[in-house]
């Protein structure tokens, strides 16, 4: 990582919002352009995260306050990107973590990635009902829905929302959390009949520009 996202490094890593949002607006204040900046310093941090994440390694505090600190500095700096009317959106996402589930630093990782690569991400949060879902889904004409689930609990809820949309081809559903890795748990609980696809290990990263297709 170039030696002048340092103190921003520090700060993340840290959990220290309030410092790391400083001094990212210094950094473009400075003249800094906000996709390197990106680039080079928030999804190489992202990409540790996500690791841990993926793995379901020690879900301790730090990572958790971590990962506020990157959605607090990608907040930030988000601004500062290109407007949508200057670019193209690559396409509309509705992101959410399913009923039940309180769990949001997969969500949230890979809802920095698709914004900042083109996407247009409406997030729906925590616990979100399958209805709100649905409706949603309708209001912003999306063409993808990415839920997430940790705990066995909310399965229900996304093989709920997979079945929903199946009558509605031109919806996409990308699922992802740390059951869903469970290749019995896809089988026995979301039969997608190729509906839904599984993120695996945080690929969403490697695919982005695929999603869609």
């Amino acid at each position: 990582m170039p030696s002048q996202y340092d103190t921003l490094e520090k700060a993340i890593i840290s959990g220290d919002r309030e410092s790391g949002v400083s001094e990212a607006g210094k950094l473009i204040e400075g003249g800094q352009d906000p996709v390197p900046l990106f680039t080079e310093c928030i999804e190489p941090l992202l990409d540790d995260v996500g690791e841990i994440f993926s793995c379901l390694e020690n879900f301790l505090p730090k990572m958790v306050n971590t990962s506020k600190a990157i959605k607090a500095v990608h907040k930030a700096i988000k601004p500062y990107f290109k407007n949508k009317e200057d670019a193209a959106s690559k396409g509309k996402i509705i992101i959410a973590t399913v009923s039940g589930d309180l769990h949001d630093i997969g969500k949230n990782i890979v809802k920095a990635m698709l914004e900042v690569n083109g996407y247009d991400v409406q997030d729906l949060d925590i616990e979100v009902s399958t209805q709100t879902i649905v409706k949603q889904t309708k209001e912003f004409d999306a063409d993808i829905i990415a839920l997430f689930a940790l705990i066995k609990p909310s399965l229900t809820f996304v093989k709920d929302v997979v079945e929903y949309m199946e009558v509605n081809q031109k919806v996409k559903v990308i699922v992802g959390g740390g059951l869903l890795m469970d290749e019995e748990n896809i089988n026995d609980q979301l039969v997608t009949q190729g509906l839904a696809r599984v993120v695996k290990k945080y690929d969403i990263k490697v695919s982005q520009d695929q999603i869609i297709n």
